[in-house]
């Protein structure tokens, strides 16, 4: 039975380098459509970006690696940083595979171990994006023992990449309110953040300067051979401004904007 089933997963695993968890059937989809950034256009982000490609990389290569938070505001990149370091390494190496686990089944991360841990001749990246906890309840506590304990036990050939808007998966509020009401304070508190301490690694991502957001639209420009000059910048400045923010995101919003604009398609 045990051979069957390895069978199985191997001819599934052979015809895709991404996939997606379907908690319905407790089995993998492959993503079919599958696609990313390339790492050049990921402006702004050098540390993190090095960071998590050397990590792949020796992930990718059978040694022991961190688990990844990378965490930080909406819209810089982590996600993308994710898939697009993935698909580069993944170029080389045709045994790394990436599986997308919904944060809403996270509780079947126990199931994927017991499939994919005896694969030993794959490496599996677990991706799950935006994974917050918006207050602490018996849902939470149900979440944090399974993710928890699975960090601990997981098999060498799986590691995890998780994003999440926050450092330690909660909100700061949370966080000093315990502080200020709990009796055993510091034992409390530790309890509530030791989660975000099972990753090794903590990569921040924070809001991009004006050069590096015109820069990025220059490499979009350039990239999809679209029209850049002086009006072009000031255009992307003021989109930028009227979003209250400026990140990969709106940077990638407006360039979308700027090829209708232009009649260009943008196909990647």
């Amino acid at each position: 039975m045990m051979f069957l089933s390895n069978f199985l997963s191997n001819l599934t695993l052979s015809r895709g380098k991404a996939f997606i968890w379907d908690s319905k059937i407790k089995n993998l989809k492959i993503i079919s459509n599958f696609s990313c950034l390339d790492l050049d256009l990921l402006i702004g982000i050098e540390r993190q970006k090095k960071t998590i490609y050397d990590n792949t990389k020796n992930f990718a290569e059978g040694n022991f690696t961190n688990n990844a938070l990378l965490w930080g505001s909406r819209g810089n990149g982590k996600s993308s940083l994710i898939k697009s370091v993935f698909y580069e390494i993944n170029r080389k190496n045709k045994n790394l595979k990436l599986i997308q686990l919904n944060k809403n089944n996270i509780f079947d991360i126990e199931i994927i171990y017991e499939k994919y841990a005896n694969l030993k001749n794959y490496n599996f990246i677990i991706f799950i994006d935006d994974l917050s906890f918006e207050k602490i309840d018996s849902d939470y506590k149900i979440i944090k023992s399974t993710l928890d304990g699975s960090i601990q036990n997981q098999p060498k050939n799986i590691v995890l990449y998780v994003t999440s808007n926050r450092r330690h998966l909660m909100p700061r509020d949370m966080i000093e309110n315990e502080r200020s009401s709990a009796i055993h304070t510091d034992e409390s508190v530790e309890e509530k953040i030791s989660l975000s301490d099972r990753f090794g690694l903590w990569i921040g991502f924070h809001n991009i300067s004006k050069n590096e957001f015109v820069k990025i639209i220059f490499k979009y420009c350039e990239k999809f051979n679209l029209p850049f000059n002086e009006n072009t910048e000031k255009e992307s400045i003021k989109w930028s401004l009227q979003r209250g923010n400026r990140t990969g995101r709106s940077a990638w919003q407006f360039i979308i904007n700027h090829a209708a604009e232009n009649n260009k398609k943008i196909d990647f």
